[in-house]
């Protein structure tokens, strides 16, 4: 085994990390990793961000949002948690995730820990989750990463992936929300964050593993796959199933029900209908829309070229943009 340290927080760069190892630099042997994040909401592949993540919320308090290239549901990090990452030339044709949860079972048990696999793809303490895994394949090779809940601040945790359930269709997967816990508090023996890796790696890792130190070449390359391939709007929005969506905006003016149509993250068909007043055709309202991003600011704008301010009475641009995205 092959372990690599990132020494870097970056989400973008440490999957950018995983994308070349398995993809442009593939080493012989499996290679481990174990890096952390800052405050970070992994949505999976196949997921819609808006069922998933309070994005008001994420914005304030300097949430990232990025999506990852496994399915599977969405998980919050940050510097309290750790994340762990397999790679190797693919064994078996299905998904197969107890050959990379039984190391970190038996890391955890060295440590006092007693943890067990849930059958699908979660580690649980007493019955509470403390990992979420998943996997995907690139040119010939397997991928696992999960995920290791040691000091996680919880209560964010379930602020950012609270959402309101407004009248939303999608064919993306939902996340199931179940009960977490620490693994700090299960330790018989306090430890820190870092100490906590250091037992983790060397228990993985072995007598006979070894170290590859990543060259300023492979630095440079990561950077841009980080950002080429998960930094962009379109990797995180772009990237996610078609929905249907309703929003009712209640104003001083009258009230306005918005219905859309949202494909690749960008609206494809708008209508607007309610008992507002406005000097605008109905129709108006959805050419303006249609090709514009699912986001606050590219629809006010929108709605502002349009010339909604003033010609809808009593309601803003601002405030349809607020209602239609949140």
């Amino acid at each position: 085994m092959i372990y690599i340290e990132t020494g870097s927080a970056d989400v973008c760069y440490n999957f950018g990390a995983e994308y070349y190892f398995t993809v442009e630099k593939p080493l012989e042997d499996t290679v481990f990793l174990f890096w952390r994040t800052t405050p970070t909401l992994m949505v999976g592949r196949y997921q819609n961000v808006l069922e998933e993540v309070d994005r008001a919320y994420a914005g304030e308090h300097g949430i990232r949002i990025v999506r990852r290239m496994s399915g599977g549901g969405t998980i919050y990090t940050d510097m309290g948690g750790w994340q762990f990452t397999f790679i190797e030339n693919a064994r078996e044709e299905d998904i197969q995730f107890q050959r990379y949860i039984a190391p970190v079972i038996d890391a955890l048990a060295e440590l006092g820990v007693e943890a067990s696999f849930n059958g699908r793809n979660d580690l649980t303490i007493e019955g509470k989750k403390i990992s979420g895994n998943a996997q995907y394949r690139l040119g010939g090779r397997v991928v696992h990463h999960g995920s290791l809940l040691f000091d996680t601040d919880l209560d964010q945790m379930t602020a950012a992936t609270t959402v309101d359930r407004y009248k939303i269709q999608s064919k993306s997967i939902p996340s199931v929300r179940e009960r977490v816990t620490n693994i700090a508090w299960h330790l018989p023996v306090p430890m820190d964050a870092e100490a906590f890796k250091a037992k983790v790696v060397e228990h993985i890792l072995g007598p006979e593993g070894t170290v590859y130190a990543i060259t300023s070449e492979d630095d440079e390359r990561i950077r841009a796959l980080g950002e080429e391939r998960f930094a962009s709007w379109e990797s995180t929005y772009g990237q996610g199933p078609a929905f249907n969506i309703e929003r009712v905006g209640r104003f001083s003016g009258g009230t306005m029900r918005f219905r859309l149509e949202v494909k690749r993250g960008v609206i494809r068909q708008a209508a607007v209908s309610g008992d507002f007043f406005s000097t605008l055709d109905g129709e108006a309202f959805g050419n303006a829309l249609a090709g514009c991003r699912y986001e606050r600011d590219a629809v006010r704008e929108a709605l502002e070229r349009l010339g909604a301010d003033g010609a809808v009475y009593r309601v803003s641009a601002e405030e349809m943009a607020e209602a239609i995205v949140g």
